[in-house]
């Protein structure tokens, strides 16, 4: 009798063993997939923002034709941000800070030349412009759905003990645009 209780106990020991191990890897599954979604949401907010400074690149040659020298600076500006890569919440607002800039001083241009605001080539980039720009938006709005989603994952227990041994960590949000929080109005 004591040899069937203690083969008894034996296997429930080993199914509550497998059930832990089975319930380890699905969370382990879990938070990889989480964090997969957040980093593709930063691809998509990086191809986005890299549409957008090639938009805003024909803006600024649609420019050239008007303001020779304001515009050739400002294509450099644009030269040298296109293609830069976006890791963290952090580089999506730097780049974010950078576009703004480099955008108001077009619109300054704009205003300076008035002409240029009638050019077909200038309506076509500020259209190109205003739709990526929107793209961008609601890339960040996935981005951010994405991370609430790991963010959970990561904090709730009991999937916070799985996250604390393999390293998984909270995603930083994305916030809203500075400017924007204080009413400014839009670029375009």
């Amino acid at each position: 009798m004591e040899m069937i209780s203690g083969l008894v106990v034996a296997g429930l020991l080993v199914i509550i063993a497998a059930v832990v191990f089975m319930w380890f890897i699905s969370t382990q599954r879990e938070l990889v997939n989480l964090d997969e979604k957040c980093s593709n949401a930063l691809s998509q907010i990086e191809v986005q923002m890299n549409s957008r400074w090639d938009a805003l690149l024909a803006l600024a040659k649609a420019a050239s034709t008007y303001a020779k020298y304001e515009s050739d600076t400002l294509i450099k500006a644009i030269e040298a941000r296109r293609g830069v890569e976006v890791r963290s919440a952090g580089d999506v607002e730097r780049e974010q800070t950078a576009f703004t800039e480099v955008m108001g001083k077009l619109m300054a241009v704009r205003e300076d030349y008035p002409e240029l605001k009638a050019s077909g080539l200038y309506e076509k980039a500020m259209s190109g412009i205003e739709s990526f720009e929107e793209n961008v938006r609601m890339a960040r709005m996935i981005y951010n759905d994405s991370a609430t989603r790991m963010n959970r994952y990561v904090r709730q227990w009991p999937s916070s003990f799985v996250a604390g041994l393999l390293h998984f960590g909270a995603k930083d949000y994305l916030k809203a645009d500075d400017g924007k929080k204080k009413g400014m109005p839009e670029l375009f």
